[in-house]
């Protein structure tokens, strides 16, 4: 890891990374991948780099909580490659994506499961939502989440972070330690 990113001030927030491990972040894509790591050891390499991102640059917690954590889940875990794809997502490492670089978990859903037929297997709960609305539940509006037999809080979660606001948190926390 890059000396000066050893002073990133992360939050220490259990509630939240439970959420992540569990899938239950309120983002229908990172909550997919979650939920499949957690029954099958295993996710596609997309969707490792949007879940990594999600905890590091969004709920901006430490990233070796979260390669701790995909060490112990995941069925195809190598410490070399899964420590150097966190600092890669990180942006803390030697090789690695810009700080600045953050994937967001409703465009990646989008372009890379535009039909939500991956969200639909694995967050069965929003099925009857359709390909738009099932990346942004949270955008619907009452009656079509009523017709889909969902409720927001209660069948699935709020989302548990503002985008854009920790978008801006991280690259102050970043910016911070580049100076």
């Amino acid at each position: 890891m890059k000396p000066q990113y050893a002073a990133i001030q992360w939050r220490q927030d259990d509630k939240s990374f439970d959420a992540w491990k569990n899938g239950r972040t309120g983002y229908p894509f990172v909550d997919a991948g979650m939920r499949q790591l957690k029954e099958s050891g295993w996710m596609h390499n997309r969707v490792r780099m949007v879940t990594a991102s999600f905890l590091v640059k969004n709920l901006l917690i430490d990233w070796r909580r979260g390669e701790r954590y995909f060490r112990h889940v995941l069925l195809d875990a190598d410490v070399s490659q899964n420590v150097g794809n966190w600092q890669w997502v990180a942006g803390t490492g030697p090789d690695a994506s810009p700080y600045n670089r953050v994937f967001n978990p409703v465009l990646q859903g989008q372009r890379f499961d535009s039909e939500g037929d991956y969200i639909r297997r694995w967050v069965p709960e929003l099925a009857a939502l359709d390909a738009t609305a099932i990346h942004e539940p949270w955008a619907v509006g009452p009656l079509e989440l009523a017709s889909a037999g969902i409720e927001l809080g209660t069948d699935y979660p709020e989302p548990i972070v503002d985008l854009a606001f920790s978008r801006s948190r991280v690259l102050d926390a970043y910016g911070a330690v580049k100076r």
